[in-house]
């Protein structure tokens, strides 16, 4: 099976090893047809501290680390906004 791989921004870098990534999505409601949008935090392992606040990263599933870290933070992206 193939592990998951989300996108998001990392909220908190301050703990050691562990930032915190919020992943944003939007669907669309299957009634009222307006998109909307839901957001998440995920706890995610980062060995070495290279991620700071604000870096938008890349994380993938793995096995689990601690109570809560379950995910690891595999690269930094980089958001372009078009005008």
């Amino acid at each position: 099976m193939t592990k998951k791989i989300l996108k998001g921004t990392i909220t908190s870098a301050k703990n050691n090893k562990t930032v915190v990534v919020e992943v944003t999505r939007k669907f669309k409601h299957p009634f009222y047809s307006k998109v909307i949008s839901r957001s998440k935090k995920y706890h995610a392992h980062d060995e070495m501290n290279n991620f700071k606040e604000g870096d938008y990263v890349e994380i993938i599933e793995c096995k689990p680390i601690s109570k809560k870290k379950t995910w690891e933070v595999v690269k930094k992206w980089y958001k372009f906004k078009q005008n």
